[in-house]
This record gives structure tokens, sequence and C-alpha cells, in this order.
């Protein structure tokens, strides 16, 4: 039987072209329930505060960062969204004199200017890599800091930061948000053209998509838009540079933090039971890590919410 067209954007593949029932039975899930879909490989975790959410995820950047030595040398992939850890993360190494000149860190995403070809510049409103620095490098003192060179921005010449995930460096944990379309960085759906018109990617084929320029969904302009832009969708670009599933499988650990503020109740719930059952299809980019060997989804319990009618 033919998938569904997209109920969002038609000429796109996302969650809306999925079987009902199994969108029902995700919205049927209580926060009780949940986290019971945790097993093997997959585990879950709630926070009952927003304080202890986001020192947690601060938490994993130091658990990191203190394995690293120079003869074995440790990072981690972190995300833009959220960023409510990173000043916490800049003043941990503070106060702990956490010297970090071993370490390693990797940005997940940027966006690209499709005038230039080029990533957006550091000085762009929505630059990440700007956000990285403002809220948490440049917060660190001097003397603590992991050096210029150990810092990995994604460029759209994607070649260089590729080649600095097989230079010898372990990334301990890739941490990630989840959007409105169901991606961690920008590993959105696939437009419906080509030989994907009628199907989308088998999940074995999206896996081998590495860091590269992307063309977004159109919710995940929107959501930009929305959490970033003061609902401004003329900002915001229409493609980005993202970190890719092959360089998310060379990560030991993928630990996806949901406050309720990027996805909502739906969402975090189809993705969990999604990965829990194995099921593994790309127009739920998130449940492709069902395939990952440790993933690790945070909650905070007060950002679960419901999926009943109300009307507003």
């Amino acid at each position: 039987m033919a998938r569904k067209l997209s109920s969002i954007a038609p000429d796109w593949w996302d969650y809306t072209t999925l079987d009902s029932d199994l969108i029902a039975e995700a919205a049927a899930l209580t926060p009780q329930r949940l986290k019971q879909l945790a097993r093997p490989g997959f585990r879950i975790v709630f926070y009952d505060t927003l304080e202890d959410f986001y020192l947690a995820e601060a938490l994993e950047y130091i658990e990191a960062w203190k394995q690293s030595t120079p003869d074995n040398p440790v990072g981690i992939c972190g995300p833009i969204g959220p960023t409510e850890q990173l000043p916490l993360v800049a003043r941990l190494v503070n106060s702990l004199g956490l010297n970090l000149g071993s370490a390693h860190f990797w940005g997940m995403d940027e966006w690209f200017d499709s005038a230039t070809g080029l990533e957006v510049p550091v000085t762009h409103p929505l630059s990440f890599e700007r956000a990285d620095r403002e809220l948490c490098f440049n917060r660190i003192d001097r003397r603590l800091r992991i050096p210029e060179s150990n810092l990995h921005f994604p460029k759209a010449d994607t070649r260089a930061y590729r080649a600095s995930w097989d230079a010898g460096v372990r990334c301990a944990v890739m941490q990630g948000g989840q959007g409105d379309i169901k991606h961690w960085a920008f590993n959105d759906p696939l437009a419906r053209r080509g030989r994907w018109k009628h199907e989308p990617p088998p999940a074995a084929e999206y896996r081998k998509l590495g860091t590269r320029v992307v063309d977004l969904h159109p919710l995940t302009l929107a959501q930009n838009a929305r959490t970033s832009g003061g609902g401004n969708i003329t900002l915001v670009p229409a493609k980005a540079i993202t970190v890719g599933p092959v360089e998310t499988w060379k990560a030991e650990r993928v630990s996806i933090w949901h406050a309720g503020m990027h996805d909502n109740p739906l969402g975090q719930r189809l993705t969990a039971l999604m990965i829990s059952k194995g099921l593994a299809d790309s127009s739920v980019p998130m449940s492709l890590l069902a395939d990952h060997p440790n993933v690790q989804f945070n909650y905070f319990r007060g950002g679960i919410g419901e999926c009943s009618i109300e009307m507003h």
C-alpha cells in the first residue's frame, strides 16, 4: 500500500505519513508507560525540575572531558537546541579548575547561506558557533580552555570536519534535542523526489549520510523562527550543514534532551515508542536511533504534557 501524503508538506516525507494506528498508540502513552519503553541499549531518565535537567546535561560535558588525556583525547558533540546547559558547562569547568587542554568539542550543525555558498559567518544573529562561543567557550578561564584546534564546527566544505571524527579522538557522547520534525541536529526527512518519491529511503540508506548541506523541511524553518527568531521566518536560512548518521554512529552514546520546549507531547512519545519497538523509519529520522547500541532519552517531567484535545 502506498504511503500517505504528508499533511504538513506534501512534497516531503515526515511523521504524518506513518500508519495512523502507530501515531494513536504514541498519543495514548502516559508518562509512566513512556518510561517503561526503556530496553537494553535504550535508557529513559526523568528529571523533576529544569534545574536538575540542565545540570545533568551540563555534567555530560564534564564527565566526557574528565576522561581526556593527551594520549587518549576525548570529546563531546553538542547541540544548540537546547542552550541552557552551556553557561553551566563553563561555570563547572571554572569551579572545578578542569584543564581542557586535550579535550575536544564538535558542534552539531550550522546554517548555510545559499547566496554565498558558505556557512553563515559567526556574526550572523542565528549562528550556532556564535552561540557556543558566547554562552560557553568564551566564559571559560583562558588557562583552562579547549585549544582552538580542538573545536570543530561544521563548515560548507565538510572535509576537515568529517576528518576530525577519524583523527584518533573518542566521542564519548553526542547530545541532541528533538525538533518538531523529529530530527537530531538537522537530519530532517528527505523531500519526495527522484528515487524517494513514492517511498522514503530505507533506514540503512539514510544511515550512509555523513556531514552534509541539507534542505530543511518547512516545519523546521517554522520551528526555528518560533524558538530563536521571535517568529520571523524570513531570518531563517532554508539550508543548513549537519552532522550525519555516519558521525553519530561513531559516538559511544547518543543522549537526547526533551525539555518540552522544542518538540511537542506527541513527538516526545512517538520517537521513544519507535526506538523501543525497533521501528526505524527515515520519515522520522530520530527513530533511526533504534539501531544505535547506546541511546538515552532525558525528559523534564513537567514538559512531557498530554496529547488530549484542548481548544485555545
